[in-house]
């Protein structure tokens, strides 16, 4: 018997949803008490704001802004943000958001990383499910990504690629603010002001009369073609990040946390997804290896067998509790058994996954997921198909959608016409449900 779960990548995907979303290692209700609290946390006074701006700027903040808000847009756990107007000297009088960071976070942030690796040492072998995620390297992982978000000169860096690649595809749908060159420092980013409709603002953004269906498709798109083309993508998509404008672009905001892979592991990933869509699990897993998500030796072919993905898929909805916690704990077994971990820059794409997710659920929960991925992968195939098959060796002709294979990896009756998000999720409260 083989789990039906979309596809190999999206096990692995899964399982990174899991991991970087807390679930299974801690209590839901603790982890969305926790992303809270990170989220809302006291304003520093002004004297304080004021003392690390002028700091690193060198000047009174007078010089440099004719107005600054005293109280912030938004305080978070590394910085906070003020609105402000900068002086004509400055290119002014033009508005602009000045993040500033907290000046004891560096110190609070090293305590943590000494807590977390202590716990990660002592998780090792006693959560299935954590061996997957290489609990030592996940603290590693989350340390890489804190020293960079601690920079924002780095961030300021971030937002300039990712910017250049939106133009270099001509992805008009999404804007990044402007850092202003002169005004970067490590701990303080000034920028160009942007604001929107909430991300989940789904009432005023369908009263601009927008269209949320091609936010998202727009979102995807864009996501995915900095990814396959570019090697970048923001890791970090939450909707505090996001604004939709009046004129239907998503403002795209906070790069202290940006994907970046090597020119070998963007081909990894190209292939990788190209694999998925055409059903091809010897190929998806040789991608998830040159992705480092499997030993460079692993024997491929009888992975394949081992974890029974050359056979057809069973519907997870049709089996009883107990039928799925025994498979469920096969294929974590058989991943374990041949070494296989989450590599940093999968678990940055699983994280965004579970935000792009959460996303469908509220702005388009009518939408066909099999019609959606023949559009994304007609865009994909007219707009760039033929780099993107050279890079992988293939010719463009031979390249088609399995849909019939991909309705037996989400599982549902080859017959099945359309599938939206909001029967997905039923399926997925079913499986809940029986798991208990």
């Amino acid at each position: 018997m083989r789990l039906a779960c979309e596809d190999l990548g999206s096990t692995f995907i899964k399982l990174g949803q899991i991991i970087s979303s807390g679930h299974g290692l801690f209590p839901a209700e603790l982890v969305e008490e926790f992303s809270a609290c990170r989220d809302a946390v006291p304003a520093e006074r002004f004297e304080t704001v004021r003392r690390v701006v002028e700091g690193d700027l060198g000047m009174p903040l007078e010089a440099v802004f004719i107005e600054f808000d005293r109280e912030p847009v938004a305080a978070a756990s590394i910085a906070q943000v003020h609105r402000a107007v900068l002086a004509e000297s400055f290119g002014g009088p033009v508005e602009v958001v000045v993040k500033v960071q907290r000046p004891s976070i560096g110190e609070v942030v090293h305590t943590d990383i000494e807590v977390m690796a202590w716990l990660a040492e002592r998780l090792v072998g006693r959560i299935p499910v954590a061996a997957l995620a290489n609990p030592p390297a996940l603290v590693e992982v989350f340390a890489q990504s804190i020293v960079e978000e601690l920079d924002f000169r780095l961030e300021a860096e971030n937002m300039v690629d990712v910017a250049s690649y939106l133009a270099d595809t001509d992805q008009r749908a999404f804007v990044v603010p402007r850092p202003h060159p002169d005004l970067v420092t490590e701990r303080v980013l000034v920028m160009e002001r942007l604001s929107g409709f909430a991300f989940d603002d789904v009432a005023r953004i369908e009263g601009a009369g927008l269209d949320t269906h091609e936010i998202i498709r727009s979102g995807m798109i864009a996501f995915l073609e900095g990814c396959l083309l570019h090697g970048i993508f923001h890791g970090d998509l939450h909707g505090g990040n996001l604004f939709v404008r009046p004129d239907g672009r998503t403002a795209l905001l906070d790069h202290g946390i940006t994907g970046r892979l090597t020119e070998p592991k963007r081909r990894a990933f190209l292939r990788l997804l190209l694999a998925a869509t055409v059903s091809n699990p010897q190929g998806q897993l040789e991608a998830l290896r040159d992705l480092g998500a499997l030993p460079a030796d692993t024997d491929i072919a009888a992975m394949v067998v081992d974890l029974g993905l050359d056979r057809p898929g069973v519907d997870p909805t049709t089996l009883e509790r107990d039928e799925l916690v025994a498979e469920l704990n096969r294929i974590v077994g058989a991943l374990m058994g041949y070494g296989a971990r989450m590599p940093r820059e999968l678990l940055l794409f699983a994280k965004n996954l579970v935000f792009l997710d959460a996303a469908i659920a509220t702005l388009a929960p009518d939408l066909d997921l099999f019609a959606e991925i023949i559009h994304i992968s007609g865009y994909f195939a007219e707009n760039h198909g033929s780099r993107l098959a050279a890079e992988v060796g293939m010719r463009p002709e031979d390249y088609e959608v399995d849909l019939t294979a991909l309705k037996g990896q989400f599982g549902v009756d080859p017959e099945t016409e359309q599938l939206s998000y909001a029967e997905l999720l039923e399926r997925r409260e079913l499986i809940r449900r029986r798991l208990g």
